[in-house]
């Protein structure tokens, strides 16, 4: 291979293929590769400003190779092209090269297998798979959020797409003491396999990735965060208990519930207000029939101390009053084939194309209008990934490009929209809920949650895991709905048990707010006429959702987490801040805070919030005790006060009330 050095990068050549490693921040290393004749320049995520240590290049013109070091990381490029990294000098990441040639010759065979593996479509661009040697005894963490009990990820494959209840957020953070950026937002598929790791992009125009060494997982989520951007410092006055049901449908029922907390003494910090109180899909506004005074409303709801969240979907009814216009003005997605429609609940829709800088400012100046000048706090950007009638990916394009090279983007650009609306605004505490993200996101004021999952314990338990792993690629800013949002029947004991540890557990998560669809479906709708179908009159809703909604027993728990939950206010302000200062999660795994205790790495049902508090939730029904494990030092109990010394598993009490707790000394 031919290297030149070009300031802190080393230029690969060999045939069709330009490569390009460069230091890239603190101890990392930015990676590209393309077939064409130059990079795109595209940062992707890779967008802050960032300063390498001290960097050394190497280039031996007469073999062929070369390396180049930024702190503690080094990657060497041999005659042939493949990449081997080092962390400190021990090697931690090996191209997969299983063919002729080059110093690696003795350990290849003759299988023609390549790491950078370039398939081109005709007439277009390239489906890509990079091929990495596979670690025995490695652990993988992070990648975004999945539907799955698994934390640690070695095993496993995972879509690189978004969907419901699902954000890909590539980002791999290994035991070994590195992090793996994909720095591509097609779709595609990483798989961490015992033989070898792949990524596949299936529509690209180059191979992009960042990697860093660091000596602890905060290190490595450090550096990371540095390079791909960190959330701003969470606005305080959300920090207490969030009320969300499917769904309040008049403004009338929205003020009876936030009287009624008022009135038993109870803080509401937030109230949600869910999908079709529009008239369509696509017209952002309030259905003037149900909702008659919305400044009226809000004022009310602010002088009760409790801010208003709003639904905004980015679906928009071909009957919508603004949809001929986006159609005109191309602002909305496009297939490639067929009927144009995108989504088919409640309406024959097509998607707003929030990758047109065009479609961002059009949806923001309708919510600006509608909502915002309203006094509307937050905006609940639901369907982001986007939502789609059917995921055929490759059956849809964007303003950017191909949806398969570059729809993982979406949810990003959604909650830019919203970010840099707001923010022209005058408002420095911007924050909007979303049900997907990817890397940069948290730039942009953005909250995930988990989507619309199931209310049963095997779904509760992988909300933990998503939580974690999420935190670990890089998104501090999590929260999970409360209880589950399908089939929690308000009626069966089993659920409301559910639903209580559920809450028990919320306590703990960066945003508590409690939500579901409430089964059964058996409330009559408001209007009552068959040719009526559109508004939020017509629509289902589910039962009721409130504190007080499932009995005195849970109420009085509830009652009880949430005054919990207040005390912890000055702690959690503590810890949203330390997420803005080095991109820490507020769920942490075991092993992010006991780095060098190996028990911490095989822990997968308990975590850290913060630094100081040890959470053991209840994963099973009619459970009224469990094993925690306490690393090293003194533990106390916060619900009796009784004092423990680390080291060890105990066996904690887990009443009906509470989960076992403990904090740190």
């Amino acid at each position: 291979m031919f290297f030149t050095q070009e300031g802190n990068a080393v230029i690969g050549k060999k045939g069709n293929e330009t490569l390009r490693v460069e230091a890239w921040g603190t101890d990392a290393l930015r990676v590209r590769s393309t077939v064409y004749p130059q990079f795109t320049g595209r940062a992707r995520a890779l967008t802050e400003k960032v300063t390498p240590g001290k960097v050394d290049i190497a280039i031996d013109s007469e073999k062929g190779t070369a390396e180049i070091t930024n702190g503690k990381i080094k990657c060497t490029i041999n005659e042939v092209g493949v990449i081997t990294f080092y962390k400190d000098g021990k090697k931690i990441l090996r191209e997969y090269y299983r063919s002729y040639g080059g110093s690696l010759s003795k350990e290849c065979i003759c299988l023609k297998i390549i790491a950078r593996d370039y398939k081109p479509y005709t007439a277009g661009d390239y489906k890509f798979t990079y091929t990495l040697e596979s670690n025995d005894g490695e652990k993988i963490y992070g990648m975004g959020q999945y539907q799955q009990d698994y934390l640690d990820l070695k095993g496993c494959t995972l879509e690189l797409a978004q969907r419901n209840s699902q954000t890909s957020v590539p980002f791999a953070l290994s035991s070994l003491g590195y992090g793996f950026f994909w720095n591509n937002p097609a779709v595609g598929r990483a798989t961490f396999g015992k033989n070898y790791t792949t990524w596949v992009a299936e529509d690209t125009k180059e191979m992009d990735y960042w990697i860093t060494a660091g000596d602890t997982p905060k290190d490595i989520i450090a550096n990371f965060t540095e390079a791909v951007g960190r959330p701003a410092i969470m606005r305080s006055d959300v920090l207490g208990f969030w009320q969300c049901k499917l769904r309040y449908r008049t403004q009338e029922e929205v003020l009876t519930v936030a009287r009624k907390y008022k009135e038993m003494g109870i803080p509401l910090d937030v109230i949600v207000i869910d999908f079709f109180h529009w008239p369509r899909q696509g017209d952002w506004r309030f259905d003037e029939k149900y909702w008659t005074d919305p400044k009226a409303m809000v004022d009310e709801l602010h002088a009760m101390g409790t801010r208003v969240v709003v639904s905004v979907w980015p679906s928009v009814d071909r009957k919508s009053e603004n949809f001929y216009e986006m159609y005109e003005k191309g602002l909305l997605m496009r297939t490639e084939r067929g009927t144009i429609e995108t989504y088919d609940f409640q309406g024959d829709c097509v998607e707003i194309d929030l990758t047109n800088p065009e479609a961002r400012k059009y949806i923001w100046e309708k919510c600006k209008k509608n909502y915002y000048d309203y006094g509307i706090d937050i905006f609940w950007l639901d369907n982001a990934e986007p939502d789609l009638a059917v995921y055929d990916f490759d059956n849809y394009r964007y303003y950017e490009g191909p949806a398969l090279e570059v729809s993982n983007l979406y949810p990003m650009y959604y909650a830019q929209a919203f970010y840099e609306g707001q923010v022209a605004e005058g408002n420095d505490k911007v924050l909007s809920l979303l049900r997907c993200g990817w890397e940069g996101s948290q730039k942009y004021g953005a909250l995930l949650w988990s989507g619309d999952v199931q209310s049963t314990y095997e779904s509760f338990k992988d909300q933990l895991s998503a939580g974690l792993n999420i935190g670990l690629a890089g998104i501090s800013w999590w929260t999970t709905d409360i209880g589950g949002f399908m089939n929690g029947d308000v009626n069966d004991p089993k659920f409301i048990e559910l639903l209580e540890r559920w809450f028990e557990m919320g306590v703990f998560l960066p945003i508590m707010r409690l939500h579901g669809d409430r089964d059964p479906h058996n409330i009559p709708a408001l209007v009552d006429d068959p040719n009526i179908d559109y508004g939020g009159g017509y629509l289902y809703t589910g039962q009721p959702n409130e504190i007080w909604s499932y009995g005195k027993e849970c109420e009085e728990i509830m009652k009880k987490a949430i005054e919990l939950r207040i005390s912890l206010k000055p702690y959690l302000e503590k810890i949203y801040k330390e997420a803005h200062e080095n991109g820490s999660p507020l769920m942490r795994t075991m092993f992010y805070e006991f780095p060098e205790d190996s028990k911490c790495w095989e822990l997968e049902d308990q975590y850290m919030f913060g630094p100081d508090y040890l959470v053991a939730p209840i994963f099973s029904a009619e459970t009224f005790e469990r094993e925690v494990y306490l690393p090293a030092g003194t533990w106390t109990d916060i619900r009796d006060g009784k004092q423990y010394e680390g080291g060890k598993t105990i066996v904690a009490p887990a009443p009906i009330d509470s989960i076992p707790v403990f904090k740190r000394n």
